[in-house]
């Protein structure tokens, strides 16, 4: 019998090119979903995480902004494949990486996405132990039950742990669950950050102190060491989306809804958020004396029972709704790529959830040093190279044409060899390659003078080496490839290329 897209194992209306008629989503949609997803804690914390690290205000508003002006270019041309073809991110993978082979950066970026899943539960979870506390003491007191070596005291631990049964407890539910909490998010995250400014404003005596706040370098040499890698930092933050954002392309109606809504969305509110972020980080330094980059630290040193309480719930349910539409929608794309007729909505959240707690997420955000060295310049050292092959593949390979049947198909041209285009997996390790010994010295693995300093050097571009070196390899294996370029007619059983 003939192979079908529908009767393929490769097929699942999850995965499903989305059909003309559905494509809804203009300029403004695309605006308002890089706004609200800008709009969240681990923004402010990493901009208020340049200010710990030593930059002073402007420094760190300006590489943030440099950041996500770079991420912007691959987010845009990766864009392009989804408004085109109505495909998400996993299908658009088999086009470079073979059918089965697309389940290696599935794999990398779902892994990633199980990361900030943790470390959003965590931050729910701890702004809950924040309010709690005020109101039961002895929760700061129970006996320590896990080993020193976790960094995971009690109280926080059954926090944490309680805010991801209600992760998981709204994954079985459903994601429309979470509809009104995505309303609710839009509303307050906004009032609640300039209030927020306002108190800093006011209790640090006006912005003149706060901007005055000098960059705590010594010499030149010590802010650059700090700034290449904070840049792959910031490009790094976005690195996850800048891959899947087909996921989110695939329902747009034109290619000029998607590139205007994400010009105007994402480097102006992720530069603003992260500029209040910096303001009231800077303010204190000069209120408390120390630096206090994590917001719901800082909301836990105010006096009011009440109003910590109302801060630290609005929180918990703010972060509960960025985690489902964020961190659980696209791994379980992602997991499901794997076996689409087995692996469903609820079996992904869980596998997400479940990871979400191995990376040990309070580790990672309990210092500036951990959240930009070694997560995010970390993970933007696998992005980057699946970034590079797939965009030398689509538009120097294919010439931005892809027969969309045959992403579905086992016998289609996107197969290759069973399955891998082991040209693309050479890439991709040949990418990834110069960064392992920084990121291993950077995780104290590897002894910094064992290595020589200009390969160690190499991590702090980490997403750049890996986008060019994979990218400019696969264009050198892969140019005998010959693709065959066929147009066919828009059907209602295959869904096929539209400009």
């Amino acid at each position: 019998m003939q192979e079908t897209i529908q009767t393929s194992s490769l097929y699942s209306e999850d995965l499903a090119p989305v059909p003309p008629d559905k494509r809804t989503w203009g300029t403004w949609n695309y605006a308002a979903l890089w706004i609200s997803m800008s709009l969240c804690i681990p923004t402010y914390m990493l901009a208020s995480s340049l200010i710990g690290g030593g930059m002073n205000w402007w420094q760190a508003v300006l590489t943030i902004f440099l950041g996500n002006t770079v991420v912007l270019i691959p987010m845009i041309l990766n864009g392009h494949a989804g408004a085109k073809y109505g495909i998400p991110f996993p299908v658009f993978a088999r086009a470079s990486f073979g059918t089965k082979g697309a389940n290696i950066p599935a794999m990398l970026r779902a892994i990633v996405a199980c990361g900030w899943f943790g470390i959003q539960t965590w931050i729910g979870g701890f702004a809950l132990y924040q309010m709690l506390r005020l109101w039961m003491p002895s929760l700061e007191t129970l006996p320590q039950i896990f080993p020193s070596s976790f960094g995971l005291a009690t109280g926080p631990a059954i926090c944490f742990f309680a805010f991801w049964l209600l992760n998981m407890l709204v994954v079985f539910l459903g994601v429309e669950s979470i509809r009104k909490l995505l309303v609710f998010k839009a509303f307050f995250l906004p009032v609640a950050a300039l209030a927020l400014l306002f108190w800093a404003i006011n209790a640090s005596h006006g912005l003149g102190p706060i901007l005055k706040e000098p960059s705590k370098f010594s010499t030149n040499a010590d802010f650059w060491n700090f700034f290449f890698p904070a840049l792959t930092g910031m490009v790094g933050f976005w690195a996850t989306l800048s891959l899947n954002i087909p996921d989110f392309t695939r329902y747009a109606k034109s290619q000029k809804a998607q590139i205007n809504g994400q010009i105007i969305g994402l480097p102006p509110s992720m530069t603003l958020f992260a500029f209040i972020g910096v303001v009231v980080t800077s303010a204190t330094m000069i209120i408390y004396r120390q630096t206090i980059w994590d917001p719901v630290v800082l909301a836990g040193k105010f006096n009011s029972k009440l109003l910590v309480s109302i801060a630290m719930i609005a929180v918990a349910l703010s972060t509960l709704a960025t985690n489902i539409a964020a961190n659980i929608v696209s791994p379980a794309n992602d997991f499901a790529n794997i076996s689409p007729k087995k692996i469903n909505f609820k079996t992904g959240g869980l596998i997400t959830g479940i990871i979400g707690i191995c990376i040990f997420p309070w580790k990672l955000i309990a210092d500036p040093g951990g959240y930009i060295f070694t997560w995010l310049v970390g993970y933007s050292s696998l992005l980057g190279p699946v970034g590079g092959i797939m965009i030398a593949d689509y538009y120097f390979i294919r010439k931005q044409h892809l027969v969309a049947k045959d992403l579905y198909l086992h016998k289609g041209q996107y197969s290759f060899t069973n399955g891998f285009n082991y040209k693309a997996i050479i890439a991709l390790l040949l990418g990834i390659l110069p960064n392992i010994p920084g990121f291993l010295v950077t995780i104290k693995v590897l002894d910094i003078n064992s290595i020589p300093a200009w390969i160690t050097h190499l991590y702090n571009y980490a997403w750049f080496v890996g986008f060019f070196v994979s990218g400019i390899l696969y264009l050198v294996l892969m140019p005998s490839y010959k693709t065959q370029i066929v147009e066919e007619e828009i059907n209602e059983t295959a869904y096929v290329a539209v400009d």
